[in-house]
Formats: C-alpha cells, sequence, structure tokens
C-alpha cells in the first residue's frame, strides 16, 4: 500500500480497502531490465500464438498431399484451433487470476510449445488435427495471461506504451502468419510452420522463467465448472457453425445450432449478472460493460476484427485464384502492409494516442478505407499480369490506417478497469475477438463466394474481381460504423491515470 494510500486509510477508519487491493495489483514488481526482458517474453509468445492463428492456411494443400488428407479433415486443421482457443479463453483468465498468472502463462507457454512439436512430427491428419486443438487450449492458458500480466507490471501511466507495442505485435502478427507460412512451406515443407515454434517457445520460457513476477487476484473467483461448462456449450455453438458453415454449405442445421448457442450464452450471461448483483464474483463480470471505456473499445475492436478477417480471407482467394498468384508471391505481397502495420502501431501507441486519445481510431479507420478504395480502383481493371507492386502500394496504406487502430483499441479499453478485474476484462476482450473474427470470416467469406459463383464469366480474374470488389464496398462500410462508433469511447480514456 502506498503513502498515499496509507495516510488516507489512518486519516478516515471507514476508507474502502479495495482501493489498497488494486493498489496491490497494480504495484509494479521489477522495473529496468527485467521488466523489459519479462515483457519480451510475453510479446514472444503472444506473437507465436498469434502468428499460428493463420500460418497453417497456405501449407492446406501440402499437407493434403502429404498426409492424404480428405477435404474435410483439412478444414479441421483450421478450425479445430480456433474453436478450441475461443470456448477455453475466458477459463483460462480466470484460473490465472486464482492460481497465478506467471504460472498459467508457463504451463500453457510449455503446452503450446510441445503441441506445435507434436503437430510438426504427426504422422496423419487426425493426429494433427487432435494436436491442434491441444494447441488452442494451451494457448487459451496463455494468452490471457499477457494483456493481465502487462496490466500488473506497469503503473498506469507507463501501461499505454507497452500496450500499445502489444497491439502493434498482434496486427503484425495477423499478416506474418499467411507471409512465414509461405516462405517456409516453399522451403522447408508444411512441418516446418509448426516446427518453427520451437525455439522460440524455447527463448520465452528461459526469459518467463526468470524473469516475468507471480501476480494474482486478490479476490480471485472460484472456477465453477457448471459455469464453464455452460460457457463452453454456449461458444460452441456459435463458433462451430460459424467456422464450418461455409464448407458444409450453410444447412439449416447450422443455423438452428448457431441460435441455440446464442440463446444459451443470453442465460449464461443473464445468470452472471445475477450472481454479480448479489454481491459474488461471476466467471464473466458483465459489469465492465458499464465502463464506457470498454464498451465501446471492445465494439470498435470487433467491427475491426470482422473487416480484417474477411479482407485477409477474400484477399489470399482472390490473388491465388483469381489472379493465379503462386502461394509464394501471394504471401510476400503482404509485407508492406505489414511494414506499414508496424509502423502506424508504433507511432499510433507511443505518440498519437497520448496526444489525440480516441480520435486515433478515427484517423486509422478513415485512413484504412481509403487504402481499401484505393485497391478497388486497382482491382477493377486489374489482370494477372498487373504489377505486385501496383497491390503492395494500396496494402500498404491499407496497413497504416490498421496499425493506428489496433495499437490503440487494447489501451483505450482496459486503461480504467480496476486491477482486480483484469483477468475477466482480458479474458472478454480476447473472446470477442475470436468471434468477430470467426463472424468476419463466415460471412465476409460466404458473400465473396456467393458472388463469385453467380458470374458467368470462365475467367478466374472475371469471377472473382467483382467478389473481391463487393468485400471491399462492404468493408469500407463497416469501417464507417467503426468511425462513427469511436465517439462511444470517453474522450479522456487514454489518459492512464491510476483509477484506485
Amino acid at each position: 500500500m502506498d503513502t498515499t494510500t496509507a495516510e488516507a486509510t489512518a486519516a478516515d477508519p471507514t476508507t474502502d480497502r479495495t482501493n489498497e487491493t488494486e493498489v496491490s495489483e497494480r504495484h509494479t514488481p521489477i522495473s529496468g531490465r527485467a521488466r523489459t526482458l519479462a515483457l519480451v517474453s510475453l510479446l514472444l509468445a503472444s506473437t507465436m500464438e498469434l502468428i499460428d492463428v493463420t500460418i497453417v492456411n497456405v501449407a492446406l494443400p501440402t499437407i493434403e498431399r502429404s498426409l492424404g488428407a480428405s477435404a474435410a479433415m483439412l478444414q479441421w486443421v483450421v478450425a479445430a484451433y480456433p474453436l478450441a482457443f475461443g470456448i477455453a479463453l475466458i477459463a483460462g483468465a480466470r484460473m490465472g487470476d486464482r492460481y497465478g498468472r506467471k504460472r498459467l502463462f508457463i504451463a500453457g507457454l510449455v503446452g503450446f510449445t510441445f503441441a506445435s512439436a507434436a503437430c510438426g512430427f504427426a504422422g496423419n491428419i487426425e493426429l494433427l488435427v487432435a494436436f491442434r486443438a491441444i494447441q488452442g487450449i494451451a494457448a487459451a492458458a496463455m494468452v490471457p495471461q499477457v494483456l493481465t500480466s502487462i496490466q500488473v507490471m506497469y503503473a498506469p501511466s507507463e501501461r499505454g506504451k507497452a500496450m500499445g507495442i502489444f497491439s502493434g505485435l498482434a496486427g503484425l502478427a495477423s499478416v506474418a502468419g499467411p507471409i512465414l507460412g509461405a516462405v517456409l512451406t516453399d522451403i522447408s515443407g508444411w512441418r516446418a510452420v509448426f516446427l518453427v515454434n520451437i525455439p522460440i517457445g524455447v527463448v520465452a520460457l528461459i526469459a518467463a522463467l526468470r524473469f516475468i513476477p507471480e501476480s494474482r487476484s486478490e479476490h480471485p473467483v472460484s472456477i465453477n465448472v457448471r459455469s464453464v461448462l455452460i460457457l463452453a456449450v454456449g461458444l460452441l455453438g456459435v463458433l462451430y457453425p460459424l467456422t464450418m458453415g461455409h464448407e458444409l454449405g450453410w444447412p439449416m442445421w447450422t443455423y438452428a445450432v448457431m441460435a441455440g448457442g446464442l440463446l444459451v450464452l443470453a442465460v449464461f450471461l443473464k445468470s452472471q449478472r445475477r450472481v454479480e448483483s448479489g454481491g459474488a464474483e461471476p466467471l464473466v463480470t458483465t459489469s465492465l460493460y458499464a465502463g464506457r471505456g470498454f464498451r465501446g473499445a471492445t465494439l470498435v475492436g470487433s467491427l475491426l476484427f470482422v473487416v480484417c478477417a474477411g479482407y485477409f480471407l477474400s484477399t489470399t482467394l482472390y490473388l491465388q485464384i483469381g489472379l493465379e498468384w503462386s502461394v509464394l508471391k501471394a504471401g510476400l505481397v503482404n509485407i508492406p502492409f505489414a511494414i506499414t502495420a508496424t509502423l502506424g502501431a508504433g507511432t499510433g501507441a507511443a505518440v498519437l494516442l497520448q496526444r489525440m486519445g480516441r480520435q486515433v481510431l478515427l484517423m486509422g479507420a478513415v485512413v484504412m478505407a481509403a487504402g481499401l478504395g484505393l485497391l478497388a480502383l486497382v482491382v477493377s481493371d486489374a489482370t494477372t499480369t498487373t504489377s505486385y507492386w501496383v497491390f503492395a502500394a494500396t496494402f500498404a496504406v491499407v496497413g497504416l490506417g490498421f496499425g493506428f487502430m489496433v495499437s490503440s483499441i487494447a489501451p483505450l479499453g482496459l486503461a480504467k478497469v480496476e486491477g482486480r478485474h483484469a483477468g475477466s476484462a482480458s479474458g472478454l476482450f480476447n473472446t470477442t475477438t475470436q468471434l468477430a473474427n470467426a463472424v468476419g470470416a463466415a460471412a465476409i467469406g460466404t458473400l465473396f463466394f456467393q458472388v463469385a459463383s453467380a458470374q458467368e464469366g470462365r475467367v478466374p480474374v472475371d469471377l472473382f474481381r467483382p467478389a473481391y470488389l463487393v468485400v471491399l464496398v462492404v468493408a469500407v462500410a463497416l469501417l464507417g460504423l467503426v468511425a462513427l462508433s469511436t465517439r462511444l469511447i470517453p474522450a479522456d480514456a487514454h489518459e492512464f491515470g491510476d483509477q484506485g
């Protein structure tokens, strides 16, 4: 307890001791080089996990030939990871609060590294799918501890820069997956996309064991197994149809299962609200949405990741199928996006966020929408001989806008969250992002294929050009909603003062 809090408590014995708890949780136990190395460990693990979400996609044709996999099993190679991850995420966050965030982070990191090795050495497609699911469960233990540990390690006045770096790397990782996957597959085969995690995981583990401080909530929530199972059923009911619906042709049962999943989640959230209003700690702290910063940033982040999931998927399909580019060429064209996204994220987090607050999100949405508009102009006249560099230039503009936004959403959303709710907030934020990715890939991916299938041309570029243009128009419209939604975030949300 710091001096100010001690003096206030001594002067007024009735002072709410919740402040003491929050100061204790937010107190920085390390600083200097040790804290920097702890942050490096957290960021390495987070980046490795984010890359793994997309790195496998470009290797699927090679996996199919190598393991003799059916189309259905290839779908499961992709789907097993996000399904397991999304279902277990909130439970992972709560377990970190209760049993120790460093402990859960290390357990998840070890599990993720071993599962990656198992994927790389898998002898058949069934084992590969099983190990991908284990990867997802391990990631659910590891990932929530990253944001929460940053909140614990850094004082509120310092937290913005660290969280901005985290968000910037998240943006970079989202496009690094296809690039890295294309290069590794082309050079060493599909197994390399999993085995590359081993050295990264070992380095992150060494730094974590030595430098990350242990922390846990002063008010840990008991893990109610019944609540965890109900939440898992609800999330599975929503995520499974969204993930697999397009490949299955969207039969009626997928809509029924989704509706059932949403109903289960609604009942679950109502029960959690009832638990919280009764004075107990729920598995999911629904009162977090009463804070404008968290609520507004969650909405902005959800819309952005719906756009990004659909954009990345349709861009890959258009370049590889429509323009008949090789896997490597389609991967490397994203390098300008990755560079400008990193620059935008760093500038947004370190400079613009403190000066502009929520307006940096508005600026990012405008820049990204402008980049998509330029891309639409290129696509409207593109042929299989159109220069790589024309696309690269437009991708650079899109990446810059994306970087401005992705580096600022988490700091704006979590800056005002009380320390005792850090785990729940991190779990909710990540789960919402996972759902948004699934919705974006499913909804915009389905739109892309429906428009393409309605065309009468025989040349691939003529089939997929209209589909990609429709996706770009939808993306720009959604970015307009992002711009409007930024006003829901308080103007002072970027002021990382102590909320004690």
